[in-house]
C-alpha cells in the first residue's frame, strides 16, 4: 500500500503561510444568520429554558460555587453600582429585555394592534382579567392561611412573552394568525401593567433629584433620535446614564429600559429606517415606508435580549436548591400555593372570563375563525410567568429569602404545567383549524 502524497497547505494570494484559527470571527453572513436564529421565538424560549435548567443543576450539584459566583460584587461603590452578579443580571440585563419590550409597546401603540380600540379591546381586557384574578387568588390563599405573605400578590400576575410565544410557535402550527395576534397583544398589555406594578408597587423611597436626572437623560435621548442622531457614541452613554441615575434614585432600574424604548420613534418612514441601517438612499419601492426606527431597534436588540440578557438572568434567578422536603414545603405554604394556583388556575380563568364579558356586553368580538377553546388555550399558556414573575418575587421578598426560594419553585412548576396544558390545548386546536382550512401564521418569525 502506498501512502498518498501529503497535500501542501493552502497559501494566501500573497504567497505567505496560512494559519487556521479554531475559533475565528464569524463572517458578516454568519453573524446575520446567528442574529436571525436568536430572533426566532422557539430559539429564545429554548435558551431561556436552558438557562433555568443550568441554574437548577448548578445550584444543586455545586451550591457553594453557584452562591460564590452569583454573590460576587462588581462595580464602583461611589456610584452606588457595587452590585453582586445576580443583581447585575436582574437590574441591568433585564433593562435590555425591557428596552425591547418598550420599543415593541411603542410600535404596537403607534402602528400595531393597540392603536385601534376595536381590535385591542378584547386582548387588553383579557390581560387585565389575567392579572386581577391571579392576584385575587394569591391574596385569598395568603390571607386565609397562617403564615401568608400578601406582599407577593403581584408574582402570579405576569406572563412571560418569550416562553408563551415560543410554546405557541412550537405547538400551534395550525392555529389562525388571529390567535397569535391575540396572544401577542395580551402579553404586551400584560407587560405594560407589570411595568406599572414594578414602578409603583415596589418602590419604597425615591430620590427626586436623581429621578429627574434620569428623565432628563431619556428626554435628550429622545430628542437626539428625533433629530437624526444615530451614533452610539452619544446614545449609549445617555442610555447608561439614565439607567444608573434611575437605579440610584430608588426606582427599579429596569424601568429605564422601558422609558428608553418608548423614546424611540415608531412612525413609519423610509428615511428613518435607512439612516438607522446606514443604507444609501434608493428609489421608492412598495412597502418601504413600513419601516421605522422602532422596528429597526427591536430587530437589532432582540438577539441580545433573547440570546444573552434573559438566559443569563434565568441562570442567576432560578438557582435554588431543591429537594423533596422543600417541594413539599413550598406547596404546603401559602406563598408557593398562592403562586401556583394564581398562575395555573387564575390566569386562564381571568383571561377567559374577561374576554367573555367584553364580548357579551360590548360590540367587541373574537376574530373570525377563533373559538372559545382557543381563548382557553391562550389563557392556560399565559400561566407561564417565568421572567417577570421571578423578578417580582425578588422585589417582594428579597433574593435568597425562604419566600423567594418558594416563589422560584412555584413559578417553575406553574410554568411547566401551563406550558403542558396550554400547549396541549393549542396543539389540538391547531389540528382542528387545519382540518377546517384556517390560515396559519409563519411560525418562528420575529415579532
Amino acid at each position: 500500500m502506498t501512502t498518498p502524497p501529503a497535500t501542501p497547505p493552502a497559501t494566501p494570494p500573497d504567497g505567505g503561510p496560512q494559519h487556521r484559527t479554531l475559533f475565528s470571527a464569524l463572517s458578516p453572513g454568519g453573524e446575520r444568520n446567528l442574529a436571525d436564529t436568536l430572533r426566532d421565538e422557539r430559539t429564545g424560549g429554548m435558551l431561556l429554558l436552558a438557562g433555568a435548567l443550568l441554574a437548577l443543576l448548578w445550584a444543586n450539584l455545586a451550591p457553594a460555587s453557584y452562591g460564590a459566583v452569583s454573590g460576587t460584587v462588581v462595580g464602583p461603590a461611589a456610584l452606588h453600582l457595587d452590585l453582586d452578579v445576580a443583581h447585575w443580571a436582574s437590574d441591568f440585563l433585564l433593562a435590555i429585555f425591557f428596552f425591547v419590550v418598550g420599543v415593541e409597546l411603542k410600535r404596537e401603540m403607534v402602528v400595531g394592534e393597540l392603536r385601534h380600540v376595536a381590535t385591542a379591546a378584547l386582548p387588553a381586557a383579557a390581560a387585565v382579567g389575567g392579572m386581577v384574578v391571579p392576584a385575587g387568588v394569591y391574596l385569598a390563599v395568603n390571607t386565609a392561611l397562617p403564615g401568608g405573605a400578601p406582599e407577593g400578590w403581584a408574582v402570579p400576575t405576569a406572563t412571560d412573552i418569550a416562553f408563551a410565544v415560543g410554546v405557541l410557535a412550537i405547538v400551534g402550527r395550525g392555529v389562525p394568525v388571529a390567535l397569535r395576534a391575540f396572544l401577542l397583544t395580551l402579553a404586551v398589555v400584560d407587560d405594560l401593567l407589570a411595568i406599572v406594578i414594578i414602578a409603583v408597587g415596589y418602590t419604597d423611597s425615591v430620590a427626586v433629584g436623581l429621578l429627574a436626572g434620569s428623565f432628563a437623560c431619556v428626554a435628550v435621548f429622545a430628542l437626539a433620535l428625533r433629530h437624526g442622531v444615530r451614533t452610539p457614541v452619544l446614545l449609549v452613554p445617555l442610555a447608561l446614564a439614565a439607567w444608573a441615575l434611575l437605579h440610584a434614585s430608588g426606582v427599579h432600574a429596569t424601568i429605564a429600559g422601558v422609558l428608553l424604548g418608548f423614546a424611540v420613534p415608531a412612525a413609519p418612514g423610509t428615511a428613518l429606517g435607512r439612516r438607522a441601517r446606514g443604507d444609501a438612499p434608493e428609489p421608492h419601492e412598495p412597502g418601504e415606508d413600513d419601516h421605522s426606527l422602532a422596528e429597526h431597534y427591536e430587530h437589532l436588540w432582540r438577539p441580545v435580549s433573547a440570546g444573552f440578557a434573559v438566559p443569563v438572568f434565568a441562570l442567576f434567578a432560578a438557582g435554588v436548591t431543591v429537594d423533596a422536603s422543600m417541594i413539599g414545603a413550598t406547596f404546603a405554604e401559602p406563598v408557593g400555593l398562592g403562586v401556583l394556583l394564581g398562575l395555573v388556575l387564575g390566569k386562564p380563568l381571568g383571561i377567559t372570563a374577561a374576554t367573555w364579558l367584553v364580548a357579551r356586553f360590548t360590540r367587541a368580538r373574537l376574530a373570525p375563525g377563533l373559538g372559545w377553546w382557543d381563548v382557553v388555550g391562550v389563557g392556560l399558556l399565559a400561566g407561564i410567568g417565568f421572567t417577570v414573575s421571578l423578578l417580582v418575587g425578588v422585589l417582594a421578598f428579597g433574593s435568597g429569602s425562604v419566600h423567594d426560594d418558594q416563589v422560584v419553585v412555584a413559578v417553575l412548576a406553574a410554568s411547566l404545567l401551563a406550558a403542558a396544558g396550554g400547549g396541549g390545548v393549542l396543539a389540538w386546536r391547531g389540528r382542528v383549524h387545519t382540518r377546517r382550512g384556517a390560515p396559519t401564521p409563519e411560525v418562528g418569525t420575529s415579532r
